[in-house]
């Protein structure tokens, strides 16, 4: 081997140099340059010098030893390759032990990036040991990383390394650490995913009860993933026998967070179980979850009621649905806490397909309006933005007089961001109450909107403007839309002035280029003389907008003469965006 020259060394005497210094900014630099140094080092000198010396210098800050975790889950190519890849081992084993948790986050994404590049050999005799290591390790932290690394490598090992990789996770599964016992529980479900069928009822669901009964409620949290995983791998006589005497004890757990991690992923176990363990345990869970004394619990059933229903077997889907649901639905109507009303009101809709017509006119017409009627803003908001299902079912009519009285409500509220909201949902109407009663009885409240004091709301209802006219049409435009916006440039508030150009250039895209040059661009020419020199350059900018739709004889005799004036106005801005617009026009 060549001897190493003084020049050689360089780069490592920097780094050394640089990772010595006090300054934080520097020590993060000189490791965002690894790769750089690793390619001038060599792959050879890589290995034997500079992981070395990263290895026996871990101590640094988190930014720093963060940097250094992402650097070398990406130098596979600098140390030679996927043959030379299990040199990277040491120094990411290292930074899997450091107290920071994104340290410790990036070193186990690395080694997982790096474990794939390991060849079977290469795994079995260094990536498994590094993993018996950790799980084994004094320090609880080396424990818990440890739990992120039996997945990814159990399936291409021999029978032997994964008896071994069993049997280590089992005692994670049992350690005397809370937080340990949380990271087996986290990564339970990956494991349940690719162990073989005959060690999953011998080994892992025993593990998998004790962590199911675990003193710390964040255990039996985090082991709901790994509940779902086993359901879906077992077959149905021991689904039955092994599964819902242990899943009852988690949907009537002590712990509210327990309660509402099961509300939360019920769908997923439900889809998991076979339909005669649904009809038995799933549906009386889920109506006790939806009675649960705790709000949290409460509104996060109510938001899975759709999707419950529609997973329901076929048999039973509406004897379920209006006997078991539809009274628990009556009560959350008018429960006390507004986020479980709002959770109920944002999928109540939903059920009207399931039921049919006649069941929602007798049963859940009376709920909607109820909820159209409630106090809080985002209730009603809710329902009015899931009205198509209602509509595919019964029609919007018989909602129509209380759906108008919500409506002007919301429109009038105190809060903007509630006007904001209602405004979005106006398109969305129009499509589904036509376009007869809009007119009549929207309309106007649509262009009120336009001079409303909050620079949002107006912003808004010129987009809403432009998705009418998409929906409605330019004759619509012509007799419901463009009215306003004639009065609108002559109001003596300049901010209402500009709000007019606004709605001139969202129009303009939707309209057809004879209305456009007919009746839109005299407003604008009108208000090239405006006082205010903010409404005159957005002239200026509006012509530019209006530029791809203009008549060519138009464009050469009135607008051009118009912007030629602009361009030599008193104020700086105004004559910038008259030249700007001079140019696009050519």
């Amino acid at each position: 081997m060549e001897e190493a020259t003084e020049d050689s060394l360089y780069p490592i005497a920097i780094l050394i140099d640089e990772l010595r210094n006090e300054d934080v900014q520097l020590r993060l630099n000189s490791i965002k340059k690894l790769s750089t140094i690793a390619l001038a080092l060599g792959s050879e000198r890589t290995k034997t010098e500079l992981l070395p010396f990263l290895t026996d210098t871990i101590y640094d800050e988190g930014e720093v030893l963060l940097a250094l975790a992402e650097q070398l889950g990406t130098f596979t190519p600098l140390v030679g390759g996927p043959e030379y890849v299990h040199t990277l081992l040491p120094p990411l084993e290292i930074l899997a032990t450091v107290e920071e948790t994104v340290v410790r986050d990036k070193a186990l994404e690395s080694l997982q990036n790096i474990c794939h590049q390991h060849s079977e050999e290469k795994l079995e005799q260094y990536f498994v040991p590094l993993v018996k290591r950790l799980a084994s390790g004094d320090w609880f932290i080396a424990r818990t990383s440890a739990c992120s690394l039996f997945g990814i490598c159990y399936p291409r090992v021999s029978n032997a390394s994964r008896a071994e990789l069993r049997n280590h996770f089992q005692c994670l599964c049992q350690d005397d650490t809370p937080m340990v016992r949380r990271a087996a529980a986290n990564k339970f479900g990956e494991l349940a995913e690719i162990l073989e069928p005959e060690f999953i009822k011998s080994e892992l669901i025993p593990n998998w009860a004790n962590l199911v009964q675990d003193e710390q409620d964040s255990v039996r949290v985090l082991i709901m993933d790994g509940s779902i995983a086993i359901a879906k791998v077992l077959p149905p006589d021991d689904l039955e026998q092994l599964i819902m005497p242990v899943f009852r004890q988690l949907a009537y757990d002590k712990s509210w967070r327990v309660r509402y991690t099961v509300a939360d992923k019920f769908i997923e176990l439900q889809k998991a179980m076979v339909p005669e363990l649904t009809k038995a345990d799933l549906v009386p869970a889920f109506q006790n979850l939806l009675k649960d004394c705790e709000a949290e619990v409460r509104a996060a059933a109510a938001q899975k009621i759709r999707d419950f229903c529609q997973t329901l077997p076929a048999d039973i889907q509406e004897q379920v649905t209006m006997n078991i649901v539809i009274p628990c639905v009556r009560n959350l109507v008018s429960d006390p806490n507004q986020h479980v009303k709002t959770a109920l009101a944002s999928i109540i809709m939903g059920l009207s397909p399931i039921v049919g017509k006649h069941n929602t006119v007798e049963h859940l017409l009376p709920l909607f309006l109820s909820q159209l009627k409630d106090e809080c803003p985002e209730v009603r908001l809710n329902i009015i933005s899931n009205l198509d299902c209602v509509n595919e079912v019964i029609g919007i009519q018989q909602l129509s007089e209380n759906l108008l009285l919500a409506i002007m409500e919301l429109a009038e509220d105190s809060k903007w961001r509630v006007r904001l909201a209602i405004i979005e949902y106006m398109p969305l109407l129009a499509s589904q109450l036509g376009m007869e009663f809009f007119n009549e009885k929207l309309n106007t409240l649509c262009l009120t909107w336009l001079v409303d004091h909050v620079y949002a709301i107006r912003e808004a209802a010129t987009q809403n403007l432009k998705k009418l006219v998409e929906k409605f049409g330019p004759e619509w435009a012509k007799t419901a839309a463009i009215p306003k916006v004639v009065s609108m440039s002559q109001d003596q508030n300049y901010l209402h002035r500009m709000t007019c150009l606004f709605c001139i250039n969202v129009l303009s895209e939707a309209c057809s280029p004879e209305i456009t040059n007919n009746l839109l661009l005299p407003i604008v020419q009108s208000l090239a003389n405006d006082s205010v020199a903010n409404v005159r350059f957005n002239v200026a900018k509006t012509f530019q907008k209006l530029e791809p739709v203009l008549d060519q004889i138009v464009k050469q005799n009135q607008v051009k003469t118009c912007l030629s004036k602009l361009n030599t106005d008193t104020d700086m801005d105004v004559r910038y965006f008259a030249s700007e617009a001079l140019e696009v026009l050519g």
